[in-house]
């Protein structure tokens, strides 16, 4: 890149990822002070520091031509596919999870970097097929690109992180115009496997009695036997089609599909979640369920919310937070403490922001040329907001409390340099958006 396309970098998108970062470091720098106003964490200093770096590696990122990123897009999918396999297995264990990987002193959460080569990886495979956008071996290969990485996420275990790559996915291949069958399809397992995992849960701890059906949910050997059910409707139903072309026998193997899908998704996730995961789920449907222990987070965060009002009380002088009665409030509670600070216009400024960014993204992806830019943007507009709708959704108690960050607020090294990547990944694709 010539010194002068550096006037060309999509200034409209810089602005208000420099403005979230900032507001971050204050209200990190706000929850590390305690009801006396001493100050007793030094976490902001190390945001300033990702921050910074996370600001330098967008701008330098800039200077790439993005197309280079498309060329070694195998290599680095690979390349962070291994650390993330490492880490699983030999990983630094925090919560019951192996999600760090220590390289020197820092932790590295690798998860947050392979979003960005998954995007990278599935861009380039749905340009490269540009000219066969509806076929189903298009829809498939795009799945694997994406499960294989999420399958080991999950195993770590990390569901919210799991949900940001089948967020992703959906996304970019409903731009890269899949079939809008395909698309429905992986939304709708989505939505029945959150239902079948929910639904016993329900009936345990807030029903308090047994509902008969929902042994299909829980006992293994009658899973087995529905899955193999509906198996085998399934293959019936593709012999009917094959011999007669009746369209009715292809919904048939549809609907059977999504139901062996999302019952396999849903058993597998009861398995591999830890019981502090399961207990996440349960304070959900009612807080009030274990209001001194798991639900204590989402009842503190919405009496913060709730006690900001319209205009907040105050940069400093929040109770929730110098009071110590909101856990994790640098990182999955941040926007808790902003708002009990800020107040509903703070909050509504920072979605803003948030919004402002996606659509910037999305207005990148419209005037470039090149399919795998269009992708990318894509995909990192999708990661964005699903951050922001699942991380702001569970402070206010309408989404599953998961551990998802709040990207460029929320204290962490890894969650603040992924973005930033990301930023100058796109920053990148607006200064060539007129090349082939």
């Amino acid at each position: 890149m010539k010194i002068r396309d550096i006037l060309g970098i999509d200034y409209l998108l810089l602005l208000p990822v420099l403005i979230l970062l900032v507001i971050g470091i204050f209200f990190i720098y706000s929850s590390g002070v305690n009801s006396d106003g001493i100050l007793i964490s030094r976490e902001y200093l190390r945001q300033i520091v990702w921050a910074s770096s996370g600001l330098l590696a967008a701008i330098v990122i800039s200077f790439i031509n993005y197309r280079r990123f498309y060329n070694f897009s195998l290599y680095i999918y690979i390349i962070t596919l291994f650390f993330l396999l490492y880490t699983l297995l030999f990983g630094h264990v925090i919560y019951n999870a192996a999600r760090w990987l220590r390289l020197g002193g820092i932790g590295v959460q690798m998860s947050e970097f392979v979003k960005i080569s998954v995007i990278i990886l599935l861009a380039r495979y749905l340009a490269d097929t540009d000219r066969n956008r509806e076929s189903l071996s298009r829809f498939i290969i795009s799945c694997v690109i994406v499960f294989i990485p999420m399958g080991i996420v999950l195993l770590q275990p990390d569901l919210g992180t799991a949900m940001v790559y089948i967020s992703i996915l959906i996304i970019m291949i409903f731009m890269a115009g899949v079939r809008m069958r395909y698309v429905a399809f992986m939304i709708s397992c989505m939505a029945i496997t959150g239902i079948f995992l929910v639904l016993p849960l329900w009936q345990t701890f807030i029903l308090k009695k047994s509902i008969p059906i929902f042994a299909i949910l829980t006992n293994s050997r009658i899973i087995i036997l529905t899955i193999l059910f509906f198996l085998l409707i399934a293959v019936i139903a593709i012999f009917g089609y094959i011999k007669f072309k009746k369209k009715y026998f292809f919904w048939v193997v549809y609907i059977s599909a999504i139901i062996v899908f999302s019952l396999a998704a849903s058993y597998f996730a009861r398995m591999v979640l830890r019981n502090y995961q399961i207990m996440r789920l349960i304070v959900f449907l009612d807080p009030n369920v274990d209001p001194r222990g798991a639900g204590w987070n989402i009842i503190q965060s919405i009496t913060a919310i709730g006690a900001g009002g319209l205009t907040g009380q105050g940069f400093l002088q929040g109770t929730q937070s110098h009071y110590q009665f909101l856990p994790e409030q640098s990182t999955d509670f941040i926007f808790s403490i902003f708002s009990e600070e800020s107040g509903f216009l703070g909050g509504l400024f920072v979605f803003s922001l948030y919004m402002f960014i996606c659509y910037r993204l999305t207005a990148i992806m419209k005037i470039v040329t090149d399919p795998f830019a269009r992708y990318v943007c894509a995909g990192l507009a999708g990661m964005f907001s699903f951050h922001f709708i699942i991380n702001v959704g569970m402070t206010m108690g309408i989404m599953p409390v998961t551990g998802l960050p709040l990207l460029l607020m929320s204290h962490g090294g890894s969650s603040v340099m992924t973005s930033m990547v990301g930023i100058g990944i796109a920053l990148s694709i607006f200064v060539r958006r007129y090349n082939r």
